[in-house]
């Protein structure tokens, strides 16, 4: 049974159609790829999965429950977390805080708790700093970099911190969107290496948005193709290097020799 399964999805803004009935299904434990060129509408199913945009038209379930109309904070709490293209971190909080932000979803204190200075506040405060320790030391960073402002790290570690707040959320899918943007090919190759890791440590689904075809078909058990809003084409890597369409509308001729 999928995890996440999307059904005639549709989404327009005004006259254009940015998304057009698209249908996609993500297994447990798979790491695949949306890919396509420029504007062709991935980082709007993000939006839609993630609760950010209401889909116009089709379905959205995520284990088990339907989606589509909930805010982004009940779609975090049924366990789906993302990174971004362009990286949100909070620059002038340290990468500890950005981590024990995105726990926020999973802590059970009531918020006058914080006032009273109840036991089960702080021993709850206590375990989420040592939960965010963890987290920093797993994504590479080290909890001695937690005290250090987000904005100084350097910024492949930026990126590294924004899935560790992710991960926070205690996710089953995670949503990479261009995770390797803006990296070298040594940082590249780490990440890569590093998003197998956390399916297979984890236990994670993960479904990427990505320009680097190396990373693409290096990493991905299956590959959903968009091309102006709609799916071209859907396989494993070998299919999707020869499918004609997909060379025609994004890989282009050197992609068959890779």
């Amino acid at each position: 049974m999928a995890l996440l399964q999307a059904k005639g999805l549709t989404k327009r803004f005004g006259g254009l159609t940015a998304v057009n009935d698209v249908d996609l299904a993500l297994e447990p434990g798979q790491i695949a790829s949306l890919i396509g060129p420029n504007g062709a509408g991935k980082t709007t199913f993000f939006n839609m999965v993630t609760g950010l945009y209401v889909p116009s038209e089709g379905s959205l379930t995520f284990d088990g429950h339907t989606l589509g109309r909930f805010k982004p904070n009940r779609v975090t709490s049924l366990g789906i977390a993302r990174t971004f293209q362009n990286i949100r971190l909070f620059k002038n909080m340290t990468a500890r805080e950005n981590v024990l932000v995105g726990m926020n979803c999973r802590l059970r204190s009531p918020w006058y708790a914080s006032l009273l200075h109840t036991n089960g506040m702080k021993k709850e405060e206590t375990a989420a700093h040592i939960r965010a320790n963890e987290l920093l030391d797993y994504v590479g960073l080290g909890a001695e970099r937690g005290d250090t402002i987000a904005k100084n790290l350097a910024y492949g570690m930026q990126r590294r911190l924004e899935i560790a707040r992710a991960l926070a959320t205690e996710p089953k899918l995670l949503l990479l969107d261009e995770p390797s943007a803006g990296m070298n090919p040594r940082e590249t190759q780490s990440l890569t290496d590093f998003i197998r890791q956390l399916r297979d440590d984890l236990g994670l689904t993960i479904l990427l948005i990505e320009h680097d075809m190396k990373v693409v078909m290096g990493i991905s058990d299956w590959i959903h193709v968009l091309d102006y809003g709609q799916k071209i084409a859907a396989g494993p890597p070998k299919e999707i290097q020869r499918n004609p369409r997909v060379i025609e509308a994004y890989l282009g001729k050197a992609a068959t020799e890779a």
